[in-house]
């Protein structure tokens, strides 16, 4: 099935009783054994839900992969991928991810052995310099978070393969209807599902999705044991708002070249972040390896020329707030937002200054985004 057709039905019908259109929700939190150590497929909800099974059966079947495991959010996706590791293991990682990936790599788990380098992955070379005897997992965030730098995947996974490295790919920016890392190679694909995915601004979630047998039976240990698991409730509005994924990314898509064209001209707008952009130095590879360019972009207002709370205060449309994914568009400063836990000489050594914008296009109609930015530019 296509992504458009797959998000609306794999993993739905799951009431025999009734025969329900939409997946119920399991709230319980154990289920009656038929006999000593015999069950009907479940025994408590931490190990498995049937709601939570329906979600992860559809977003494994969006990203091509034949195992997932939906966790209660995107950083604790991150954290059971991260226990596959051990005490001695090195990471190679991009030097401009995500304030929370890079807080979690920086702060928390090198406290048990485990060690990362942060580089620039659009340099191949650079990657493989980092790599160490003691490497054992390339983490790729492509387009990366807030600046939307395109890592080479198949790059990656060739300098892997080469060292014998695990892959693991952050799809958050551009959801499996964009991208599809495993097809490209890599091993696990890890999302927030509070942002596209689920698409809707009312649900934290994250997922693990691999095509490996092995993986997978490891993940699924690791978010039982850790109790990562996803909440029923949540699951089933992830799996309510996966079915209109394909729409709403063509929507926010359309949002993003209209700005992302509006802010290459404007004359307070210094650098436009969008990879869809023909001249961006990323266009041809992202053309590669995406079947689309997202709903994301950044950019550089030029502070000598409009300070940042006049900026925000003329906006009515956009909110001024962090997360990204919703059907509303956001706006947000990642130097005292979403990447303020990052040291200054790290988000300046990445390209992240005062003056870096990053919004989230939402499904509104563009002329009225345009007229919003336009206005708050002044």
């Amino acid at each position: 099935m296509r992504p458009e057709t797959a998000a609306v039905h794999v993993g739905v019908a799951k009431d025999d009783t009734f025969n329900s259109v939409i997946t119920p929700i399991y709230p319980t939190t154990t289920f009656t054994f038929d006999s000593a150590g015999v069950t009907r497929g479940y025994d408590y909800t931490r190990s498995g839900n049937p709601t939570r099974t329906a979600l992860e059966e559809n977003l494994a079947g969006l990203e091509g992969g034949t195992s997932a495991r939906c966790t209660c959010s995107g950083m604790a996706a991150i954290t059971a991928v991260l226990f596959l590791l051990s005490a001695g293991d090195h990471v190679v990682c991009g030097h401009d991810i995500y304030g929370g990936t890079y807080r979690l790599f920086e702060t928390v788990f090198p406290r048990y052995g485990v060690t990362f380098s942060f580089v620039d992955m659009r340099d191949p070379d650079a990657v493989r310099r980092a790599v160490r005897p003691e490497t054992k997992m390339l983490w790729i965030e492509t387009p990366s978070n807030p600046l939307l730098n395109v890592v080479d995947i198949t790059a990656m996974v060739a300098i892997a393969r080469e060292k014998g490295l695990l892959t693991v790919a952050d799809n958050t920016f551009l959801s499996p209807y964009f991208q599809r890392p495993l097809e490209l190679g890599v091993d696990i694909v890890v999302h927030s599902t509070t942002k596209y995915l689920n698409g809707h601004s009312d649900v934290i979630g994250g997922v693990v999705i691999t095509g490996r047998d092995d993986l997978g039976e490891q993940i699924a240990t690791l978010v039982n044991a850790l109790g990562l698991g996803n909440s029923p409730f949540d699951a089933w509005l992830v799996l309510r708002g996966v079915k209109t994924l394909g729409p709403r990314m063509e929507a926010h898509q359309r949002n993003a070249f209209a700005v992302a064209r509006l802010l290459a001209t404007h004359p307070k707008s210094l650098r436009v972040y969008y990879p869809g952009l023909e001249d961006h130095s990323d266009h041809a590879l992202a053309s590669r390896q995406q079947t689309g360019f997202g709903g994301m972009v950044s950019f550089d207002l030029d502070l000598a020329a409009l300070d940042v709370e006049t900026f925000f205060s003329r906006l009515r449309l956009f909110s001024l707030a962090e997360s990204l994914g919703g059907v509303e568009s956001l706006i947000e400063q990642p130097w005292t937002m979403s990447h303020a836990g990052i040291s200054e000489e790290v988000r300046r050594a990445a390209g992240i200054t005062p003056g870096t914008m990053r919004l989230s296009l939402g499904i509104e109609h563009p002329d009225d985004l345009l007229e919003d930015l336009r206005t708050a530019l002044g």
